[in-house]
């Protein structure tokens, strides 16, 4: 048994916008033709005219506006609009995917998708929240080191106190979050020879946003995974969008969510 389900944005209780509506304004932007797009997406040119008509009736704007005459004959392209409902709706989407995917986890066991659910909507101040799972549990007297996978099969350690594994419950398995403040990561170009209470994850730095005081990075560990650091002005230096680096992580700073 699969978890699945489709995402449609609906306005006045009427269908407004779906994954075909959305490919169907692509096509035509792409084509800057009503008709060439319904070829495209094996339809007759009335069945694709009357998803336009149904969208533009229940929109706030115009989607499409027609140019006429000029070198290439006219056409029809898409309004600023309609672009701007196209990347609402894919974002929303990406969303939806990524909350299905976490009742997928699930199966068919309700008690693994009421913990699923418990974490989906767990909620704190931390910037990064990313669920993991348990790969193993080390305990001494007062603390634990807790070895988890990230997605993607990265891995992470985090040290928390061995009443906290008791009080949570926690078991070799469970699936829980890293939270992580974004102020407690460091992005470095090279690794600090001193590692040893430290998680080193190899990525590649996405983007560099500069505020006053200070600047955020992201940083893509992989396609499934990104971080969000928060440094000092003076440690962007040496960072660039696009380029390999390295995001240090004390094991302490790690906060387990379940």
């Amino acid at each position: 048994m699969k978890i699945d389900g489709r995402f449609w944005l609906t306005k006045d209780n009427e269908s407004f916008l779906g994954a075909g509506r959305i490919e169907l304004l692509k096509k035509i932007e792409k084509t800057g033709s009503i008709n060439a797009a319904a070829k495209e997406m094996k339809m007759s040119y009335k069945a694709a005219w009357e998803r336009i008509n149904g969208m533009n009736n229940l929109a706030d704007e115009p989607l499409i506006q027609r140019k006429t005459g000029g070198k290439g004959g006219g056409g029809t392209t898409l309004t600023p609009y309609a672009h701007k409902l196209i990347e609402t709706y894919n974002r929303l989407d990406e969303l939806h995917r990524q909350f299905i995917e976490r009742f997928a986890e699930a199966g068919d066991d309700p008690e693994r998708l009421a913990k699923i659910l418990k974490r989906t909507f767990l909620t704190t101040s931390a910037r990064n929240q990313i669920p993991s799972k348990i790969n193993a549990i080390n305990l001494n007297e007062l603390n634990a080191q807790i070895v988890m996978s990230l997605p993607g099969g990265v891995s992470l350690t985090s040290v928390i106190t061995a009443k906290s594994v008791q009080n949570m419950g926690l078991n070799i398995g469970d699936d829980i979050y890293a939270i992580i403040k974004s102020s407690d990561i460091n992005i470095v170009n090279k690794v600090p020879d001193d590692n040893e209470n430290l998680n080193i994850l190899e990525g590649t730095i996405k983007t560099i946003e500069i505020s006053k005081d200070s600047s955020e990075v992201s940083f893509a560990i992989n396609k499934h995974t990104t971080l969000i650091a928060l440094l000092n002005k003076t440690d962007i230096d040496s960072l660039k969008i696009g380029s390999k680096a390295y995001a240090i992580i004390n094991k302490k700073n790690i906060i387990i969510g379940s």
